[in-house]
């Protein structure tokens, strides 16, 4: 929780807002440098979602009311915590019989429809883990499990945490994999292990942070079982890099906008669209409210379908 301060909080690119009247105004000094962008992936991917959803995240204080918890989002979060103490377990008890367990002790019951939606997400959670698992070497440990990598351009200051880490053995030698955990959407494909910024910005962090090359990212699938991957370049994670940046200018530039006086809505527009059906400022947005909101559990309709299958071999 942020704390009220007595003099205004600089806006994100170095330039203070205006003070109140009666209040001395800070100089700045020429040729100082800009003040980094501090970020991390969702924070970037909620601007180029919808630029009115990041300042109501991220701009606005006191922030708008969120709507209630979503069941995806829950079930997401089961999933993912229960896979970081499976690691956290000695090899020796990396068993599927723990995963109940596991699942039992993570499991968030937030936005279910009713108790019997919320039985059968636990028990397709953990047919998917118990397929999952069930491919992966219990001696072999990760580099880094929910491990936190940073880094700093002359833009940004990101940092973001890695679902997982592996060391690998490449064809030049060591070599590090990105995996993201999905729980959500099928048809995922190698182009969206391509195109995902957040990927990309975590192997860029973590040939920085290990010293070894990182241009492998993985998209692990664990309802439909299947792995998506992509081998970046020098020259790929460097566009995905400026991408970032881009945003992060933009980002500035409207925030000084506001710093300046102008309206907000201006500086943080929004175009409405059926995906402002799942906004959690939906409620608080002029625009967003006219487009019909979908039901917390909606997105488990479709998950809640297909069996867990085996993940294709890499």
């Amino acid at each position: 929780m942020r704390r009220s301060s007595p003099t205004p909080r600089p806006a994100a690119g170095g330039r203070a807002p205006r003070p109140r009247a009666g209040q001395p105004e800070q100089l700045g000094f020429d040729g100082m440098p800009e003040r980094l962008f501090v970020c991390t992936p969702s924070k970037l991917g909620a601007y180029a979602d919808c630029p009115r959803r990041y300042r109501y995240a991220y701009v606005d204080r006191p922030a708008p009311p969120k709507g209630p918890p979503w069941a995806h989002n829950s079930l997401g979060s089961s999933v993912h915590t229960a896979l970081k103490n499976w690691y956290a377990l000695p090899a020796d008890r990396r068993r599927p019989e723990a995963l109940a367990g596991l699942l039992k002790g993570t499991w968030v019951g937030d936005g279910y429809r009713d108790d019997e939606q919320e039985r059968a997400a636990f028990r397709q959670a953990l047919g998917w883990l118990e397929s999952y698992v069930d491919t992966l070497e219990p001696g072999v440990e990760p580099l880094g499990v929910e491990r936190v990598v940073a880094v700093k351009t002359s833009v940004l200051a990101f940092n973001g945490r890695a679902d997982r880490i592996d060391a690998r053995t490449g064809e030049a030698g060591p070599e590090l994999a990105i995996v993201d955990y999905k729980t959500g959407r099928s048809g995922l494909d190698a182009d969206d292990a391509r195109g995902s910024q957040a990927l990309a910005l975590y192997a860029y962090a973590a040939q920085r942070v290990f010293r070894r090359p990182c241009h492998r990212v993985e998209l692990h699938h664990l309802p439909t079982g299947t792995v998506a991957g992509h081998d970046h370049t020098p020259e790929s994670l460097a566009r995905q890099v400026a991408r970032a940046e881009d945003t992060a200018r933009d980002i500035m530039a409207a925030e000084r906008a506001v710093a300046d006086g102008s309206d907000p809505d201006d500086a943080f527009p929004t175009t409405p669209s059926q995906r402002c059906g799942w906004c959690d400022y939906r409620r608080s947005c002029p625009a967003g409210s006219q487009v019909a909101g979908r039901e917390p559990w909606a997105a488990m309709e479709n998950t809640l379908t297909a069996p867990p299958t085996r993940p294709a071999p890499e």
